[in-house]
């Protein structure tokens, strides 16, 4: 009479695993991505202006993010590359990837906010419009335009975190590629003995049928 061996049921964590892991991975790209690029506008657009006083007369000047810092532009493109890089690498190597990601949009959120309130770009520009280099802008206003790469800031972070936390059950680049491109055989898997609990285990890890139907 034949028997029946008993296959262990999957562990209940796994699906869970794998949600949290996609569901994380669509958000750190979008938020990344989207950072990126609010970032980047944000520093071509006008952050600061004023007059300065010239023949006796006002004359305006504005200075973009870019004319305040460009570290927030630089930042941003860091960030991008990071986030890519980051299913380049595995295990300390996607971990260092996703410190650096984290650390790019915290350091635009940093410059951001400094370049918010700072007038020393339409300082210069004042100087030279009056010919005076201790002449500095008048009547001194800023727009929203720092707060919202500082928004960019926050998304990049945001993204950086989550490849922290759970970059471990993100995907990577095929193993199977050296760095010529030639595909590499795959191993043929190890015989599957049914009357052994932890090679149905493995095998079911592989994503094949023990049971060899």
């Amino acid at each position: 009479m034949g028997y029946v061996t008993a296959v262990p049921h999957p562990r209940s964590e796994a699906p869970g695993s794998a949600r949290a892991g996609r569901l994380s991975l669509a958000v750190a790209l979008l938020s990344g991505a989207l950072g990126a690029a609010v970032a980047l506008l944000a520093t071509r657009q006008q952050w600061s202006q004023g007059t300065a006083t010239v023949a006796g007369g006002a004359f305006p000047l504005t200075a973009k993010g870019s004319d305040v810092t460009g570290v927030p532009a630089a930042l941003a493109i860091v960030g991008l590359a990071a986030l890519v890089a980051v299913f380049a690498v595995r295990r300390a190597g996607r971990l260092a990837v996703a410190a650096l990601l984290a650390l790019s949009g915290a350091g635009i959120i940093t410059t951001a906010l400094l370049g918010a309130s700072d007038s020393s770009a339409l300082d210069e520009q004042a100087a030279q419009a009056s010919g005076d280099t201790s002449a500095a802008v008048d009547t001194l206003s800023h727009t929203a335009w720092p707060y919202v790469a500082v928004a960019g800031g926050v998304l990049i972070l945001l993204a950086g975190l989550l490849a922290l936390r759970y970059g471990r059950l993100w995907p990577a680049m095929s193993g199977r590629y050296e760095r010529g491109g030639t595909p590499q055989p795959r191993r043929k898997a190890p015989a599957v003995d049914p009357d052994r609990p932890e090679d149905l285990w493995k095998a079911l890890d592989r994503g094949e049928d023990p049971t060899g139907a």
